[in-house]
């Protein structure tokens, strides 16, 4: 078995690499609990699919974080297993997901819900406090512009941030590699990008990108 950051390894099982993070919590999504790791499966999480795919980020176990789209806590919960000193700041617009959420984020302490639309970051800028992670996971056509609002807003100077982009969800028109070309060059005018690629097989038409506040 072999750590990668943090509460997060590689573990062979029945010939397969598995991706899992160390908890001393149980299954939140119906993923499969190995002695005391969780499995975090790649196509259910694409920070999973980037880590697999070969692109870490060094997530500090005391790291605050302000996650963007969190939907029913999937990827927050294996997060939440990296940052176990820190805290997560999780934005999510839609209420059914969200009840879901709630569940895990009364488990967690270190975990803070929020239902709030991230295109108005104002609205919680009380509660969040400057943060050293910013990631997003939102499938919307003005997510770029998101991404910024929030980062302008919480992410600390020389701080890392992860997008994640659809394509389609940006434009369905075009071709998704020109698109991915826009969105990196859109986000290298303000931010240093560090590096970026695809999620395929794990998730079609979608990349990451990863960027530094400089």
């Amino acid at each position: 078995m072999k750590e990668i950051i943090h509460n997060v390894y590689i573990m062979e099982r029945e010939g397969k690499e598995v991706l899992v993070t160390k908890s001393r919590y149980g299954s939140h999504y119906g993923e499969r609990k190995i002695g005391e790791f969780r499995e975090w499966i790649p196509s259910r999480s694409k920070l999973a699919a980037m880590i697999l795919k070969g692109h870490v980020i060094d997530i500090k176990p005391d790291w605050k974080v302000l996650y963007l789209g969190a939907a029913s806590g999937t990827t927050v919960s294996h997060l939440a297993d990296i940052v176990e000193e820190g805290i997560i700041y999780a934005v999510e617009y839609s209420a059914k997901p969200f009840v879901k959420f709630l569940q895990l984020a009364e488990e967690r302490r270190n975990i803070i819900p929020l239902l709030e639309d991230a295109s108005t970051p104002w609205k919680y800028n009380g509660i969040v406090e400057k943060v050293d992670f910013v990631y997003q996971d939102i499938a919307q056509k003005n997510q770029i512009e998101i991404f910024f609002a929030n980062v302008d807003m919480f992410l600390k100077d020389g701080g890392e941030g992860i997008i994640m982009v659809k394509a389609r969800s940006i434009d369905s028109t075009a071709e998704p590699e020109e698109v991915f070309d826009r969105v990196v060059e859109e986000l290298g005018s303000r931010m240093e990008v560090v590096a970026h690629g695809s999620l395929e097989p794990f998730h079609k038409d979608h990349i990451y990108v990863h960027v530094r506040k400089v």
